[in-house]
């Protein structure tokens, strides 16, 4: 099999309504919302260029312009801040407008995950690529699409990251039945079933928002009929691919062990502004010490400098 060519090419939905998070999203992309002082979606556009994906496309839909200025120059605030001799704020705005070459396709209709992927089709062309979905954060420190770029580069086919998540959980997910391959890290995946009961869930291992994808799917898509919710699912054209053979057949998957964010909902979201913000040399020493004092304080342990001890 000859040398496969570099994949380049990343695809970001990002045409949700994110209704979960109203009223904040109503006049703002659900994608700016601030983990710490940067939006989610420049968190997974950094994530991209690391992997060496320097072409991406935001698939958006209607009142989604803040994303497209987002990575846009500034040049008005780029000479304020160099006139006040902010470098630090400076380097951090030229590096969001320098993280890679961003494109932008309108969805039009919400027709589901598989159709945003298949609006991507024209850019994409005859290669593989990959799909990052902007509700998972991936820590910078932990590696997944490098390695999951690997395996689609060694197999030929599809790749997607899987998670061990309690089996009670398993129905927020798509899942993957899956056996291992000789001599590899990663799994064949032979069948996927989208949010199913945990009685009838095949393993305890969920698809998380991130694939490698050969073209081949965009036929499959094409085919695809709406599935739940009336929607184009993913899940279903993956399946039709993992029971294919020949070019474009096969879908594997790559554990990943690592550390998740998950901006999904608001108690998540929560979690991950915390844990990143813990974590940060700036921030992280002082709001760990305030947060160890707030939860003794929720929890009646912290008494008042005039207070009598515990009896």
């Amino acid at each position: 099999m000859p040398h496969p060519a570099p994949i380049s090419k990343a695809v970001i939905p990002a045409a949700g309504l994110g209704t979960r998070f109203l009223p904040a999203t109503k006049a703002m992309p659900k994608e700016m919302l601030p983990v710490v002082d940067q939006p989610a979606i420049q968190y997974v556009v950094a994530e991209a260029a690391r992997a060496g994906l320097d072409n991406v496309l935001v698939v958006t839909g209607r009142s989604k312009r803040a994303l497209e200025d987002h990575f846009d120059r500034v040049p008005t605030l780029e000479e304020a801040l160099e006139r006040k001799g902010d470098q630090k704020k400076l380097a951090s705005i030229l590096e969001t407008s320098s993280l890679g070459d961003i494109h932008y396709v309108r969805q039009g209709d919400p027709k589901g995950l598989g159709h945003a992927v298949l609006c991507s089709q024209r850019h994409v062309g005859a290669e593989p690529f990959a799909v990052l979905l902007g509700d998972d954060l991936i820590d910078e420190r932990d590696e997944l699409l490098g390695e999951m770029i690997r395996v689609q580069q060694a197999t030929g086919g599809s790749v997607v990251a899987l998670m061990e998540v309690p089996r009670e959980a398993i129905s927020a997910y798509g899942c993957a039945m899956v056996s291992p391959v000789e001599g590899e890290s990663f799994v064949q995946v032979h069948g996927l079933v989208e949010k199913p009961a945990p009685e009838d869930a095949p393993s305890d291992l969920a698809i998380i928002g991130r694939y490698v994808l050969h073209p081949a799917v965009f036929g499959v898509l094409e085919e695809t009929e709406p599935g739940r919710g009336g929607e184009i699912q993913l899940t279903d054209a993956l399946q039709t691919l993992a029971r294919r053979e020949g070019e474009g057949g096969g879908v594997y998957g790559v554990v990943f062990r690592g550390r998740r964010y998950d901006t999904g909902d608001k108690l998540s979201y929560l979690k991950a502004v915390v844990t990143l913000a813990s974590e940060r040399p700036d921030l992280g020493p002082e709001l760990r010490s305030w947060l160890g004092e707030f939860v003794a304080e929720l929890n009646g342990t912290r008494l008042a400098p005039d207070a009598p001890g515990p009896i």
